[in-house]
């Protein structure tokens, strides 16, 4: 789907790939001066995308709309798409017909396109056009590589556990309290699942790389090795996706054919399971799937409470092509999405918690939104730095783990061929 909400039709910024490695390369800001505010008597129009739906498509207008108010001789074209069709335009784009001006950015591609040198390096801008003093640092840290600040967080969120206060009770057992120990919480799941026919405890959260990935910070390592490689042998993942063996034979987790049945929804969405962990920022998307009132969110299990093993993961960030012709003007509208009480207003949480704090004044949250707020200022002692922004490839590694853990459930291939067949991915992945 492509929505188009400017006065004027517009063209992306032409440049190529090669022309912004070399605007990079030579220290240029795509034409103008590094730092300061734009003219406002020259007449800019500027292309602004984002992935999503129409909900946020009405929100995007209302703050393009608010904007141009502001900055009359400033137009922008805003225009959306789908998560999947949105990545791949921007590949058709770096490759040759040149990024947007302003650009709705993922944490997982940062690397990809920074390295690359197609993203603006905002530092220049900050204090000087572009203010972040309302932003903790950690969490503008995401959106840093090496020396060069290419993203501004929109939003934040982190890694947490969900439980549907509904189905627990209609089990008859006692809720998850969360930040417990791993075995602990999995005697958790066995007892909402050994007291009902038709709900399960939780899913089997081996399937998921950001549980691994929580294990590996609990011990003080992350995924990665600073140089881009797996930081983790093959034995230990194997050892990883076995160490739930017990938990998928006696049904103690909701099983993977019953998951695969009810796709797209998780079991959770679909009310077959207590719990489920994931991200906090899914509190809305759960409360439409389950129809639910309520929802209770906790914290993860850890095997060290003292251990600061979760980070804040920003929701999206906010990024400039280093090839626009109106950088000013550009990192002017970054500052005006990041920091605009209005706007903070107009998005609440929708973006994540807002990560600035006059967007969060703004946002006024309250109800599930202010849920999940409430949740992220109480695991503030486990909060960590957060880790060198994701190697090239990450998104399919993600996927391949999640399909090669619901493989394992399956039956299908066993624990230690998986982590093979993992490696062997890993290999060809890291190696490009």
């Amino acid at each position: 789907m492509f929505n188009k909400f400017s006065r004027r039709a517009g063209s992306g910024v032409a440049v190529t790939v090669a022309a912004a490695l070399m605007l990079t390369a030579c220290g240029g800001n795509g034409g103008g001066e590094a730092g300061g505010t734009p003219d406002p008597n020259e007449e800019v129009t500027l292309n602004f995308t984002w992935w999503g739906n129409e909900d946020r498509a009405k929100r995007y207008e209302e703050a393009i709309a608010l904007f141009e108010e502001e900055n009359p001789n400033i137009d922008v074209n805003g225009t959306f798409m789908d998560f999947p069709a949105y990545w791949e335009k921007r590949q058709t784009e770096a490759a040759g017909g040149g990024l947007p001006d302003v650009m709705q950015f993922d944490y997982s591609y940062l690397r990809q396109y920074g390295q690359n040198g197609l993203l603006l390096d905002l530092n220049d801008y900050i204090g000087n056009g572009l203010t972040t003093d309302g932003i903790d640092e950690t969490l503008m840290a995401t959106g840093k590589l090496e020396d060069q600040t290419l993203g501004v967080p929109t939003g934040y969120n982190a890694w947490s556990l969900f439980e549907n206060p509904a189905l627990i009770e209609q089990a008859g057992v006692e809720g998850y309290e969360g930040g417990t120990s791993w075995e602990e919480y999995e005697e958790y799941m066995a007892s909402v699942s050994d007291a009902s026919d038709d709900i399960w405890g939780g899913t089997d959260y081996t399937g998921r790389i950001q549980n691994f990935e929580l294990q590996l910070r609990q011990e003080g390592r992350e995924l990665f090795t600073e140089d881009g490689q797996l930081n983790f042998t093959q034995e230990e993942l194997a050892e990883f996706w076995s160490s739930t063996a017990d938990l998928r034979e006696s049904e103690a987790v909701i099983p993977a054919r019953t998951l695969e049945e009810v796709l797209p929804k998780s079991g959770f969405g679909s009310n077959l399971t207590a719990s489920e962990m994931t991200w906090s920022n899914f509190m809305g998307g759960y409360l439409g799937d389950t129809g639910a009132e309520d929802l209770n969110i906790v914290a993860p299990p850890t095997s060290d409470p003292s251990v600061k093993d979760l980070y804040q993961k920003p929701s999206m960030l906010h990024a400039v092509s280093a090839g626009t012709e109106h950088p000013e003007a550009a990192v002017a509208f970054v500052e005006f999405l990041i920091n605009s009480p209005e706007v903070g207003k107009i998005f609440g949480a929708s973006l994540g918690v807002p990560a600035s704090e006059t967007a969060l004044e703004g946002a006024a949250l309250e109800g599930p939104e202010l849920e999940v707020k409430e949740y992220l200022d109480s695991v503030a002692d486990r909060i960590g730095e957060p880790p060198a922004a994701p190697v090239v490839g990450y998104g399919a590694l993600e996927n391949t783990f999640l399909t090669l853990g619901t493989s394992i459930g399956l039956g299908s291939v066993t624990p230690e061929d998986a982590a093979q067949q993992f490696f062997d991915e890993a290999a060809v992945t890291l190696a490009g």
